[in-house]
């Protein structure tokens, strides 16, 4: 029966190819402008494909080396869905970066020519709506082809590599964890390497232009400008494609884990009749599956919805109407899953073997428990960095007194963000793990991504508007046009920065959902005892590494941000800056590329590395220690990163816009905000997005090697 439910999953993710595909021709059959528009939007796509090239001539040659160790010595076909995973990711994160290439021009574009913010917004809403459902539909294309081409999830199979064969070693299962590491590999490599591309780029424009030359933002004569643009794309569309599709694969991996732990857990006590057992085994598998399937059918209605709908002049309502019309869906339609799915299960076996508190409705609840969540991780941090809200208009007041105080009022305001969202993922996981178990926990995390497709393109809205401002800019479109994309930048920061809350309160439900799955995989108790000095140690040390992960990335930015500026400082000549001269873009943006892939393998291989080091010589309770302790570090200062540095970047627009009376461009309390803003986008673009990736993939290591680890240990 599982089958059918993924033959319609797959008509879904059809539908919502060839609605990314009409969009795409759409934006392309648009008008770039004037000559210098066509002219600056061929430098920034040419740049951003370029750096995309380069990077994966890397990353191709450590997926093939990784895929044939799968296949040698963990399970033979391991290697194919790992290398599988990472192909969808890839796939995902350049149709979004090409798009948004195409997309921003065309946005300026249309506010030169309509002088409408309703109109402008939906060219831009309709080029992030392709990052956003490639991001869902191809994160399912991907593993339901596997489920289909490898054979459903079974509880009953063993299997090993080629060349040795561990005890434990499930192939089904190591099949849908490669994928997801597939997925999380180029998901790591695009973040580390994008974060220090656009921040390296972004830091050197702004202390060149805005603080040693009293240039306008996004002024061209600055070289360091062009690169930042280009970053735009690689780092908040591509880096930011591959980190959702990530999380999105995550979940629905962990959930199918779990059912085959739980199966095997209840099986050796079943009183009944084993075929019953085997119908709840069947409707676990399929839910998640099925729920992920008609949340994208959501997000596709809800998307349709807004791109026909008659834009107003208030861009923030128009697009949380998407988002809420595709959770709302989502919420509908998973109740119609749930009672589909579990139709022939005895609600006796799921209550007293399960202990599901709500019988068959238990997984709806906690899918409906992770959908409020996203969706208040998202008002939180709306109100913490929207310049409609006290905390950001507070900070930029503080602005006038230097930079001290905007530093120092930053870091209270993000700090302070950091209790409501953690309460949020606290009480979801509690309340969702009493109603179903380890289950329902799995369930709540698929629940907040089976949305991802609307959250996305919300989210790629943002980066869009930021290059069409730029490029107005930069361009010397008509100060009427900068008035409108300035007010689509500012909406698409706040939009940005939702995002990051959203991936980091998702990040937090699938690694807690990979934990579970890793302790289940080799304790049949299915506990891990935190008491142990073992486990102990491994939380002190995860950590640890979750800081030094942290500055390893802010030193590579800085490094690499104080070349760019110096490089920058050496190209404004006085013909430059006369308008005489162009600078030499070229060098300016190759020198950004070299240095973010320099410093790209490194952080990036760490996450990959220290679980496996640790389950080898140390074991899996090791392991197990490793992931809580990082996880635990992780999520406060992930969202700590992201908040205040969306709260610095808003201050700043706050200020531009003339709000703060007599502190307005170039002045000193302007100045102090730039100085904030710099200090931030490090915290928010590279260190707090890098974070979620990072839990997430060690988390994903330990549960596709925890055969490994229970075979080969060093240390006992």
């Amino acid at each position: 029966m599982s089958v059918v439910w993924y033959i319609l999953v797959l008509l879904v993710v059809a539908a919502a190819i060839a609605y990314v595909v009409y969009n795409y021709q759409r934006i392309r059959k648009m008008p770039e402008g004037t000559q210098e528009m066509i002219e600056m939007a061929g430098i920034i796509r040419s740049g951003a494909n370029t750096f995309m090239k380069t990077e994966y001539r890397t990353i191709i040659i450590v997926v093939i080396l990784l895929a044939a160790v799968f296949s040698l010595f963990v399970e033979k076909t391991s290697g194919i869905t790992f290398l599988f995973g990472a192909l969808m990711s890839s796939c995902a994160c350049v149709i979004g970066m090409r798009s948004a290439t195409y997309a921003n021009v065309r946005t300026a574009n249309k506010a030169r020519e309509s002088l409408s913010i309703g109109e402008t917004v939906k060219v831009a809403l309709c080029g992030g709506s392709i990052s956003g459902l490639c991001v869902q539909g191809l994160g399912l294309l991907g593993l339901v082809s596997v489920l289909m081409i490898f054979g459903s999830v079974r509880h009953d199979v063993t299997g090993g590599g080629y060349i040795t064969s561990l005890a434990g070693v499930n192939p089904t299962i190591m099949r849908i964890s490669t994928y997801s590491l597939g997925c999380s590999l180029v998901a790591m490599f695009n973040r580390v390497a994008g974060g220090n591309y656009t921040k390296a780029a972004d830091i050197s424009a702004d202390i060149l232009a805005k603080v040693r030359n009293d240039l306008p933002e996004d002024d061209s004569r600055v070289p360091n400008v062009i690169a930042d643009f280009i970053g735009d794309n690689v780092n908040d569309i591509a880096g930011n494609c591959s980190d959702l599709l990530e999380s999105f694969v995550a979940t629905i991996s962990a959930s199918l884990m779990i059912a085959v732990i739980l199966f095997q857990q209840y099986e050796g006590k079943f009183t009944e009749a084993k075929e019953v057992l085997e119908k709840v085994f069947s409707a676990t598998i399929t839910y998640p599956v099925l729920l992920a399937g008609l949340g994208l059918l959501s997000c596709l209605l809800g998307l349709f919805y807004a791109d026909r709908k008659k834009m107003s002049d208030n861009p923030s309502r128009e697009l949380n109407l998407a988002t809420w019309i595709s959770a709302g869906l989502t919420v509908v339609l998973g109740f119609i899953a749930a009672a589909i799915c579990f139709a022939g299960v005895d609600g006796a076996v799921l209550s007293n073997e399960y202990g599901w508190t709500a019988g068959w409705v238990s997984p709806w609840i906690c899918a409906v428990l992770g959908i409020g969540s996203g969706v208040a991780i998202g008002s939180i941090t709306e109100y913490y960095t929207s310049t409609d809200y006290k905390p950001t208009r507070t900070l930029a007041e503080m602005a006038p007194e230097g930079e001290a105080f905007v530093v120092t009022k930053g870091d209270a305001v993000g700090s302070r963000s950091v209790l409501l969202p953690v309460l949020v993922i606290g009480i979801a996981l509690f309340v969702s793990g009493k109603l179903a178990g380890i289950y329902g926990v799995a369930t709540a995390a698929l629940g907040m991504l089976a949305f991802v497709g609307a959250t996305v393109s919300i989210d790629a809205f943002g980066p869009i508007a930021d290059n069409a401002g730029g490029l107005a800019e930069s361009c010397h479109l008509d100060a009427n046009v900068r008035v409108i994309t300035d007010k689509l930048d500012a909406v698409g920061n706040t939009t940005a920065a939702v995002g990051k809350g959203f991936a980091i309160g998702s990040a937090a439900f699938a690694t807690v959902s990979l934990i579970v799955s890793y302790v289940g995989n080799y304790s049949a108790e299915m506990t891990l005892n935190i008491a142990s000095f073992v486990v102990v140690a491994g939380a002190i040390i995860g950590g640890a590494l979750v800081e030094y992960f942290s500055a390893m990335l802010t030193d590579n930015t800085i490094e690499s941000a104080k070349l760019m500026a110096d490089e920058g400082d050496k190209q404004l000549t006085p013909e430059v800056l006369a308008g005489e001269k162009t600078p030499d873009y070229n060098r300016m943006i190759e020198l950004a590329a070299k240095q973010a892939l320099k410093k790209m393998l490194v952080p990036s291989i760490l996450a990959m590395v220290i679980p496996v080091i640790g389950g080898f010589l140390f074991g899996v309770d090791f392991v197990g220690g490793l992931l809580i302790g990082a996880t635990i570090v992780a999520i406060p200062r992930a969202i700590f990163m992201g908040n205040s540095g969306g709260a610095f970047d808003n201050a700043k627009k706050y200020i531009e816009s003339g709000a703060l009376e007599g502190h307005g461009k170039g002045t000193a309390a302007h100045k102090a905000a730039v100085t904030g803003d710099t200090v931030g986008d490090t915290r928010k673009d590279v260190v707090g997005v890098a974070l979620d990736i990072f839990i997430k993939t060690m988390s994903t290591v330990a549960n596709t090697l925890v055969s490994v680890f229970r075979n080969i240990t060093l240390i006992r």
